[in-house]
């Protein structure tokens, strides 16, 4: 299994490419069932969880084609689902990521019926599927869970429905999205989630001839057609990427453009970080971020739904915390289980207590290289920026997390003067 070592110490200076948003492909490629005709997308990024996606998908019938990364950034992908000759999406499959469950909603809306395994993913919670499998029964699919699959039919086809989500949920809205694109009537989705994704995704839809209202509100409105049609779609940058590289140049107190971005995506984060002491400076194409002084202060923050700030930075918040002078209280209110890094930042000498759902983080002086293991795709990269930043070695296990959603982190960071490499198997 692959680790990665980084020798810390060293302030990143240099320019960093942000590569297309995992969270925005996902979906967007799972939209490509709900036409027989071919969906190009640009700006795709080449990433274990696009891999899965498109290994699924291909499952379910579809041809996919990838072309050579452009100078603009991102792979050009064609998926063309003309004949699916599947409604199953197996468990070996969908294990390996909870967005699988995703293909649920437009293989209903198309074919009439799907089989789809209950998901995995990050360990970071239950994350149950209960929102979308209650949304598409009120758009009239009937649904059955049995030996670990979710059972959908609608041999007449979905209808519109208004469905009130009790809580923010990000991939029931994206789901539900979809599917309801296809059904008879009009669908309203109440207490939708408004992340960025969900926008691009929408646009997508419109571009594919759905018919879409209240796109970037928590209202939104879709009157069903019987067909959509392909398009080309370009993907919106990865926010948490940004955000990602953003605390790693803060945390080393180093200078990094970071380039095929937009700071309107993380204007939650460049709020937060500014009350610590970072600089972040929009450009034409990006953002420039830089520490204001010598020093970082500990500032509080709370995860929320967009446009608060976001879980999926979270735990590389922490890790930029751990140095900082003072104490930050972080509390997580979107999953129950998400601050699993916290006793690998520990081994690196980092003082930090967790009481429920909050962690107070006391700085230190210096943070110390270890050896430590990633628990899930986030609080691995948070290892990472704690390893720049410690005296001495650092060894990350498990990083095949990091593949899910960091594209050539690696390359990246040493582009910047970063001492990291992989480690092979054997080596």
């Amino acid at each position: 299994m692959d680790r990665i070592r980084i020798k810390g110490g060293v302030p990143l200076e240099g320019v960093i490419a942000i590569g297309g948003a995992k969270n925005a492909a996902l979906p967007l490629m799972t939209a490509s069932l709900l036409t027989p005709e071919t969906l190009t997308l640009e700006n795709v990024p080449d990433l274990a969880d696009v891999a899965t996606m498109s290994n699924l998908l291909v499952q379910h019938g579809a041809a996919i084609s990838m072309g050579e990364a452009s100078s603009a950034g991102g792979h050009r992908v064609e998926l063309s689902a003309a004949h699916i000759t599947s409604i199953t999406a197996p468990y070996d499959l969908v294990r390996k990521m909870r967005a699988s469950v995703l293909v649920l909603g437009p293989l209903v809306a198309r074919c009439g019926r799907a089989r789809v395994s209950l998901p995995g993913g990050c360990a970071i919670g239950t994350r149950p599927i209960d929102l979308h499998i209650s949304g598409l029964r009120q758009l009239g699919a009937e649904i059955e869970l049995a030996g670990g699959y979710v059972e959908a039919r609608a041999p007449k086809g979905l209808r519109g429905a208004e469905i009130l989500f009790p809580s923010v949920s990000v991939g029931a809205t994206e789901h539900l999205l979809m599917a309801a694109t296809l059904a008879k009537g009009e669908t309203l989705l109440v207490n939708a989630a408004r992340e960025p994704e969900i926008t691009d995704l929408a646009h997508c839809l419109v571009a594919m001839g759905a018919q879409i209202s209240g796109i970037g509100s928590d209202r939104l409105r879709v009157v069903g057609i019987e067909g959509l049609h392909g398009a080309t779609h370009r993907i919106i940058p990865d926010r948490i990427e940004t955000g990602t590289y953003i605390m790693a140049a803060a945390a080393t107190a180093g200078e990094v453009r970071l380039t095929h971005t937009r700071s309107d995506f993380v204007t939650g984060l460049v709020r937060v970080l500014a009350e610590a002491g970072v600089e972040i400076t929009a450009t034409e194409d990006g953002v420039v971020v830089r520490r204001r002084g010598d020093h970082l202060d500990g500032v509080d923050v709370m995860t929320e739904p967009y446009p608060g700030y976001p879980t999926d930075l979270q735990a590389q918040f922490m890790a930029l915390m751990t140095t900082a002078q003072g104490a930050s209280m972080i509390t997580e209110t979107v999953f129950e289980n998400r601050f699993m890094h916290v006793p690998e930042l520990a081994r690196m000498g980092a003082n930090i207590n967790v009481h429920g759902a909050s962690a107070m983080v006391r700085g230190v002086p210096r943070l110390t290289g270890a050896p430590v293991m990633a628990t899930d795709l986030r609080a691995s990269v948070s290892l990472v920026i704690a390893g720049l930043v410690a005296e001495g070695e650092t060894v990350i296990n498990r990083v095949y997390h990091l593949d899910r959603g960091y594209e050539r982190l690696e390359d990246k960071l040493s582009a910047c003067g970063a001492r990291i490499e992989r480690l092979r198997d054997g080596a």
